[in-house]
Order: C-alpha cells, then sequence, then structure tokens
C-alpha cells in the first residue's frame, strides 16, 4: 500500500469515529489531565490491512527459531545459570506485558482523539502478542530445559513470592490510577521509550553469548514494535503540553515514573544481565556501561532533555542519583545479593559466584571484592544441607534488609535509607524519591491542587508481613515451591542436581523462624526506633568473615 493511500485509509478510519448525543458517556477510567486545547493528530499512521501481514511475518520467523532450537538441541549448550534466572525473567515479564494491554482502553477513554486512538489500538493488540510470544517461549524452556521446575508453576510464583512480587507491582502500576500518569506517562514515556532499551536489547546479547539464541529472537521481535508505543506517548504529550494546567502533573508523573522504573527495572535486569551470565570477556559491556549508553545518552539526553523547549521542568537530579546509584553504589550487586539471600523461599536455583566472576566484577566495578567477594564464598560454603542453615539465618555480616513501601526492592543502599510514619503505618522506603511518592505524589492533593484520580500504594507490601512468625518450612510449603516428591525444594543456592543428599529438603528448614523486619519496626518505640534507624544507615553490610 503507497504512503498516499495508507493515508487516506487512516483518514478515512478517524472519520468513523463519533461521539453519542443521546446520551452522556461514561468516564470508566478518570485522569486529572485536561485536553481541551489540545491538537488530535497521530504522526504515526498505522493502519490493520498493513498491520496484520506484518506481524504475522515476525510470528512465523519466532516460531520458526523455536523449531530450529529444538532440531539444533540448544538446550545441551545453553548455560543452566542463565536458564535459571529465565524462570524469574519469564515469569514475571507476560504479566507487564498484558497489563499494557490493558491499559490501552485506559488512554483510549482519557484522551478525545480519534486519530491516536487507532494507534492505541493497533499497540493493545501489539502487547496481547507479546505476552503470547513470551508464555509460549516459557512453555517451551518448560518442557526441554533439564529441570523444568520452576517453569511450571511460575503463573502462581510470580505473584506470590520473594522476588516476582516486585515485578506484579510494578506492571500493575500500569494500569491503577490516573489514566494517563499510569498508561501514558509511567507505561509508554519512560517504561517503553526509556527502559526496553536495556530490557530488549541488552537481555537478548546477554542470552546469545550464554547460549540461548530463542530469547533473542523473541524479544527483538518485540522490541521492533516499540517505535509504535513510543510515538502513542509522544503525541499524548504533546497533547498534555498544549495546556498549561497538565505541565504541574506532567512533572510530577515524569518524576515518580522515571524513579520507580529505575528502581525495578534496574534492578531486574541488571541482575539477569550481570548475575545470570557465564560470559565473563572482559570486552563485554557491564550493565553499567550499557545503562550509560541506552538509557542515559540515548533516552535522557536524546529525549527527555529536548522536551525543555517546551517549559517543562525534567527530572535531572534524579538521572544523576539513578546513575550513581548503579555504578558508584552497587545497585544492582546489592539487589543480586538480597535475591541470593532468599533462595529459600524463591523458586529457581542461583549458584554461588566463582574466582572468574569475581575477576570480572572486580574488572567492571573497582572495590566488588571488597564490598561483596567474602559473602559469596561464604554463600558457597553454606551452598549444601546438613551442615548449616540458608544463608540468610547464619552469622555472615549480613544484615537482612527492609523493603522499601513504594518500589518494594528493599533500602539496600542503606544511607539512604527513610523511615516516616504514613498513614498511621511506620514504613521505610529505600530513597527519599519513594517516600515523596507515597507521601506526597499519591495522594488527593498535590501542591494545592484536587487529584483525585491518583492511585494509593495500599496492600500487603512488605512481602514478609505475610509469613511473619512462621516456620520456614511452612512458608515453602504454603508457596508451592516443592518438588514432585513433597520433600525436596525447587530452590537450591547451587546447580549439581546429581546427588540427592546435596538437595535442601523441607526437613532441613525445619524449626526455622521466619520474620517481618515491618512488623517489628511499628513495634518498637520511637527511641528503639530512631536508635535502630541510625544503626542500619551506617552499616556497610560487608561481610567480613574468613572462610
Amino acid at each position: 500500500m503507497s504512503r498516499q493511500s495508507l493515508s487516506k485509509a487512516h483518514q478515512k478510519i478517524t472519520e468513523l469515529s463519533w461521539e453519542p448525543t443521546f446520551a452522556t458517556p461514561a468516564k470508566r477510567f478518570g485522569t486529572d489531565y485536561t485536553f481541551d486545547k489540545s491538537p488530535k493528530k497521530d504522526p504515526l499512521k498505522q493502519i490493520l490491512r498493513s498491520y496484520f501481514p506484518m506481524e504475522e511475518e515476525k510470528d512465523n520467523r519466532v516460531f520458526g527459531a523455536m523449531d530450529g532450537a529444538i532440531r539444533g538441541n540448544m538446550f545441551r549448550q545453553v548455560q543452566e545459570r542463565w536458564m535459571e534466572w529465565q524462570k524469574l525473567f519469564l515469569s514475571i515479564i507476560p504479566f507487564p506485558e498484558i497489563s499494557a494491554a490493558r491499559a490501552m482502553p485506559m488512554a483510549i477513554d482519557a484522551v478525545p482523539n480519534p486519530q491516536v486512538h487507532n494507534g492505541l489500538a493497533v499497540q493493545m493488540i501489539d502487547e496481547v502478542r507479546h505476552s503470547t510470544i513470551q508464555m509460549n517461549l516459557k512453555r517451551l524452556y518448560m518442557n526441554h530445559y533439564i529441570d523444568p521446575a520452576g517453569f511450571n508453576n511460575t503463573e502462581k510464583a510470580f505473584a506470590n513470592s520473594y522476588c516476582g512480587t516486585i515485578g506484579r507491582q510494578f506492571g500493575e502500576g500500569f494500569i491503577t490510577g490516573d489514566a494517563i500518569t499510569a498508561a501514558n506517562v509511567y507505561l509508554t514515556l519512560v517504561a517503553e521509550t526509556a527502559f526496553t532499551n536495556t530490557l530488549f536489547v541488552a537481555m537478548p546479547s546477554e542470552a546469545a553469548a550464554n547460549g540461548d539464541y530463542l530469547l533473542p529472537t523473541v524479544f527483538h521481535s518485540v522490541q521492533s514494535d516499540e517505535s509504535r508505543h513510543i510515538s502513542n506517548g509522544y503525541s499524548i504529550l504533546l497533547m498534555a503540553l498544549a495546556d498549561e494546567r497538565n505541565r504541574q502533573l506532567l512533572e510530577r508523573d515524569l518524576r515518580y515514573a522515571w524513579w520507580n522504573n529505575h528502581c525495578v527495572v534496574d534492578a531486574a535486569i541488571g541482575t539477569f544481565i550481570e548475575y545470570g551470565s557465564k560470559d565473563r570477556r572482559k570486552d563485554r559491556d557491564s550493565y553499567a556501561e550499557m545503562w550509560r549508553r541506552w538509557i542515559y545518552d540515548d533516552y535522557y539526553r536524546s529525549y527527555l532533555i529536548p522536551l525543555e523547549k517546551y517549559g517543562l521542568v525534567i527530572p535531572h537530579d534524579l538521572v544523576e542519583q539513578a546513575w550513581d546509584r548503579i555504578y558508584n553504589k552497587h545497585y544492582v550487586h546489592r539487589v543480586a545479593q538480597f535475591f541470593a539471600t532468599g533462595w529459600p523461599v524463591n523458586y529457581w536455583r542461583i549458584d554461588a559466584m566463582t574466582d572468574t566472576d569475581f575477576e570480572w566484577f572486580e574488572h567492571k566495578y573497582p572495590g566488588w571484592y571488597d564490598q561483596f567477594g567474602k559473602w559469596w564464598e561464604e554463600y558457597n560454603r553454606l551452598a549444601y544441607p546438613g551442615r548449616n542453615k540458608p544463608i540468610a539465618f547464619e552469622e555472615v555480616g549480613y544484615e537482612y534488609p527492609h523493603r522499601c513501601w513504594t518500589c518494594m526492592v528493599p533500602a539496600l543502599i542503606r544511607e539512604d535509607m527513610v523511615v516516616e510514619k504514613v498513614d498511621g503505618q511506620w514504613r521505610t522506603y529505600c530513597s527519599e524519591t519513594c517516600h515523596w511518592t507515597d507521601a506526597v505524589a499519591f495522594r488527593p492533593e498535590y501542591e494545592g491542587r484536587e487529584t483525585p484520580n491518583m492511585g494509593r500504594f495500599t496492600g500487603k507490601r512488605e512481602w514478609e508481613t505475610l509469613y511473619h512468625g512462621w516456620d520456614l518450612a511452612d512458608v515453602i510449603s504454603d508457596l508451592g515451591y516443592v518438588r514432585d516428591d513433597g520433600k525436596t525444594l525447587i530452590p537450591q543456592p547451587h546447580l549439581d542436581l546429581s546427588d540427592p543428599k546435596k538437595l535442601w529438603t523441607l526437613a532441613d528448614v525445619r524449626g526455622i523462624e521466619f520474620g517481618s523486619p515491618n512488623v517489628s519496626l511499628n513495634e518498637m518505640t520511637d527511641a528503639e526506633r530512631e536508635t535502630w534507624a541510625a544503626a542500619y544507615r551506617a552499616n556497610p553490610n560487608r561481610s567480613t568473615a574468613e572462610v
């Protein structure tokens, strides 16, 4: 179809839009944004007649690659460490995708622009497709990988686990609260425009380096749709900027969306890339180097900063803070340490870092060994049952962290932790910005302006409170993380399945009490809490034990 005929067809589609005059349409998804003065244009015209053949060809290539992987014995060559971390990754990622699909009706309902509605409808189909092929990839891994346990229960596990619930709240952010905040600023302007670079480009690169060429095929197919989504987000952004009343909300939402995406996406993807890989070539980019190129340069400098010409205040300070946390404050490495600490209540196997890993990390992140090396050596020493408890319950110089109420990633950069009483409850936050998000931004009033459509951070946001006072064996049984024999744990702190004596069972963790830091925090007196907070911030949480 020629460009001219495509434009005519697109124009014809928009003419079919109509507003009923016999009744007032119900507003299903509220927003505090106004679009009375907005332009009604879509810079990227897309119609289904050209869209479906293109997507069909892409699907054929994806499924052809899957068939080729099976015939080519890919699963005999792929790194086991990499595949184990895919149990977490592929349990989480389909949910944000399908949440993004559900977010499109919110945006359509909130934005009075028939041209953009067409683009959003196409994006909704994209997101359903993405979720479907990712689920199919996970099913294929489950059927052909040496250890399917952890793949076979991921739909339940990601929603109830120690780590997966962080990803769940991330995806729920696309579909809750103010329709424009959720479906456009948080999802499209930040998550899709910025962080899909590391998600759908860096992850596939690392997968290929570890012998997995299926994930690159699937995720490059996904990434090729993102330009449409970025265009949709930019169109709505320009519509919002046409009305001065929206500027205050946009600046609020950019701060929230940027910081929450950084806290969650960098935590997850950084860990998968750095700690799920066996590729330790010195010339391979670290996650920090990838982030600097694809997010700092490509997104922040090329996309965000130019928005200043519209008078929008860009969160420069938060971008710089995110970079500082990743490179100087070891954010990703602290997250990986936290994930490994909680291995008994996860649903995949996490092996210890080796001397080769140590050398690579020290090369890419000078000072890494002083902070983390001894702890990983302790993790390796405590990998097998019979002589010790899981590492979280042994004295190795590591204090279990408190969760951030907002992003749900723990307050791992301890000097930045904030403790405040909000809504009658003492809460911990990983940073001042996460505290601001909960206590200031997500409220029915913002800087003197009523914002009734903003969401709230409610519910059991500190996972450990669900099992406070339980026996660890009962926690694992309740989660369903037990293998078919009824006693062996799905999670293990090593990759050795050859000897049953090396595998942890429910009996090995029976009698260990599981506790909630937040419950303990709220039981303290004010003086005790103040003393504890000062000690928490001052503790470097570094193991110095001699192995």
